[in-house]
């Protein structure tokens, strides 16, 4: 059984380690038309060394790997609550398109770069609404436990509605 430590650092790896894999596997997209020097882009990218992006992309889909493992494993036995899933994959998703969208972000190109356009205009909106489904998703999970209602008296009097939070005056 997995302690609670555990699951959440497991889940903090995936989905820190999903960007990183995305960036890293996908590899720096320039135009092979002309050396890197001549090229235009949006963003600079990142002064990494050739060939260190795809070993930190392979480690972080390994990490990534192993974090997703123990939470399904978790959630199989009963160690997580599924619910939590609801909260996870649209991190995961909103990682997957921060990573690749870096990449078209940082791509050299020969005058303008449409595709950084496009994931500005696009892919800025989709990574917010993920992220803020995540945050109101996460916050309705950790107030509403399974089994537990707001307001709800073991052995009490639990007319009017108490148990939604709201009961007519006096009651």
């Amino acid at each position: 059984m997995t302690n609670r430590g555990t699951l959440l650092s497991a889940a903090a790896v995936l989905v820190s380690a999903v960007p990183v894999a995305a960036w890293g596997l996908l590899g720096q997209q320039n135009s092979g038309e002309l050396p890197a020097s001549q090229l235009d882009y949006a963003f600079q990218p990142l002064g990494v060394p050739d060939g260190l992006d795809t070993v930190l992309g392979v480690v972080a889909l390994v990490l990534a790997g192993a974090g997703a493992t123990l939470l399904v494993r978790a959630s199989r036995s009963g160690g997580m609550d599924k619910r939590w899933w609801g909260v996870l994959v649209p991190l995961v998703m909103a990682g997957l398109l921060v990573g690749l969208g870096w990449r078209v972000l940082t791509a050299g190109v020969i005058g303008a770069n449409i595709g950084a356009g496009l994931v500005i205009v696009f892919g800025g909106p989709v990574v917010a609404g993920l992220l803020l489904w995540a945050l109101g998703r996460g916050v309705w999970l950790a107030n509403h436990r399974p089994g537990h209602r707001p307001g709800h008296r073991p052995g009490g009097d639990n007319r009017g509605g108490q148990w939604t939070g709201f009961a007519p005056r006096g009651a």
